[in-house]
């Protein structure tokens, strides 16, 4: 080289060259880059002149690196190496109060969304966003911070905390008992409409209204009849407009039922194999903010005086007045 460097070279002269030296050619150097071809060459030009060495020979077959460019290439790549990897991380951002939450959309309707007013107001400097959907996360592509999965709690690689167990029973609208015998529950399951839940986040653990029958030993109803629908919430809403009964999820019906929508119908309730878990990458465990969005989860879901038994003891209140 010409000599010591007083300053370092243009970043965009760098990256031309980078790219040059790995596709061994201006015109695919630019299609990377978004630029054309000559913008390319005139970068990489006057980065040597910069440097004053050559660090290609144009060959009729392409770029070659000459002996100064390819012991410049190691060190400029691993420069962009650790760029990409620390920018595209996100840690580096000042916007750590930002939490993006992958959870699915009956959970997201029924228990979530009904209780994030308290943590927005609780944490008003975080920023929640929820994504609700079906698929699984991949913590490595997708800029998600925490996810609510219902399932075993068998996560590889990943830290699942356990937020709740489940059960089922049937409900209905208390519009749907008038005029009837709702202690003979036998008797008001072979009059009523059946809802049936077909939704993709079903488990072959959470019984149907077959095997629910079978071990409640309720005889002569006839499971199979009765609209289907394809997402938990539209069972759900169907049975507090009256439609019909379905069978729910506790954790889904907590508000319908303190709400006064729903009812559960007789005392038993189904308890299922699978459950409610917070999943993360371990090294996320010491984040702030995502230890703050996971120690409300826990509290919401503590047992004791919860902001569900508190409307309940509200509306009860207000119907003796």
């Amino acid at each position: 080289m010409a000599g010591p460097l007083r300053r370092l070279p243009s970043l965009n002269a760098l990256r031309a060259f980078w790219a040059s030296a790995r596709h061994g050619s201006f015109a695919a150097a630019a299609g990377e880059l978004h630029v054309t071809a000559s913008a390319v060459s005139l970068q990489v030009r006057q980065l040597e002149e910069e440097l004053g060495v050559k660090l290609f020979q144009r060959t009729p077959k392409g770029l070659v690196l000459s002996p100064q460019g390819a012991e410049i290439l190691p060190g400029v790549s691993d420069a962009f190496a650790q760029l990409q990897a620390t920018l595209l991380k996100g840690d580096w951002t000042d916007d750590t109060r930002t939490l993006s939450v992958s959870v699915a959309p009956s959970f997201a309707t029924k228990w979530l969304l009904p209780r994030l007013d308290r943590f927005v107001g609780q944490h008003p400097d975080i920023d929640v966003r929820v994504l609700a959907t079906m698929e699984l996360t991949d913590f490595a592509a997708e800029p998600i911070d925490l996810a609510i999965r219902y399932g075993h709690g068998r996560y590889p690689g990943l830290q699942a905390d356990l937020l709740m167990r489940e059960s089922v029973f049937p409900v209905c609208s208390p519009k749907l008992l008038e005029g009837r015998d709702a202690a003979d529950l036998p008797a008001l399951l072979r009059a009523a409409t059946l809802l049936h839940d077909d939704s993709p986040d079903q488990d072959p653990t959470c019984p149907d209204w077959k095997s629910w029958l079978k071990a409640s030993g309720i005889s002569e109803v006839d499971w199979q009849r009765g609209p289907r629908f394809n997402q938990s919430n539209f069972v759900l809403e169907g049975a507090a407009n009256g439609l019909g009964v379905a069978l729910a999820k506790a954790s889904l019906v907590q508000y319908d039922i303190a709400d006064g929508r729903l009812v559960q119908l007789g005392d038993r309730a189904t308890p299922i194999e699978l459950a409610y878990f917070l999943v993360y990458p371990p090294e996320r465990a010491a984040n702030a903010t995502t230890a703050i969005f996971r120690d409300w989860l826990m509290a919401e879901i503590a047992p004791g005086e919860t902001a569900v038994t508190s409307r309940i003891k509200h509306r009860r209140k207000s119907d003796a007045a």
